[in-house]
């Protein structure tokens, strides 16, 4: 029996989250966590920063595979839930990213843009995704 893509609203959200895993791994090793200096702040402190800097990477690659699995579900309703549940943990993770920035620096508020529209579009494909009406027909079959 051949797998085969049955919400590609999913799929495209599954290949988004594991391309943001690959980035945001890279970007905290490259660029991000190399920016702690290292006399000023304790191991501690770098040690707590890495791990949640990764629990991210993580979440979005199981996120991603989730959804591409999802994506070939043949009942759409077995996998609402799930898709809810990611899209409500994103949108708090948005609400975080521009709530502490606010409370911290607002006028740092436009540095949080490029996360926040690729949040914004992930959550779009997910609640598309969530509102697509079982399969579409298919032709040549009787």
């Amino acid at each position: 029996m051949a797998m085969r893509i049955r919400n590609p609203y999913y799929c495209i959200a599954g290949i988004l989250a594991i391309l943001f895993a690959v980035t945001h791994a890279w970007n905290g090793q490259s660029v991000e966590l190399p920016k702690l200096d290292m006399d000023a702040v304790s191991l501690q402190t770098r040690i707590v920063f890495t791990y949640v800097w990764h629990i991210i990477t993580a979440e979005n690659l199981i996120f991603g595979i989730a959804f591409l699995m999802m994506s070939m579900v043949r009942e759409p309703s077995k996998v609402r839930f799930a898709a809810w549940v990611i899209a409500s943990i994103l949108l708090v993770r948005l609400l975080v990213i521009l709530g502490v920035t606010i409370i911290l620096d607002a006028s740092a508020l436009g540095g949080t843009l490029l996360d926040s529209m690729a949040i914004i579009i992930y959550m779009i494909l997910l609640l598309m995704g969530i509102k697509r009406r079982g399969n579409p027909p298919q032709s040549g079959r009787g």
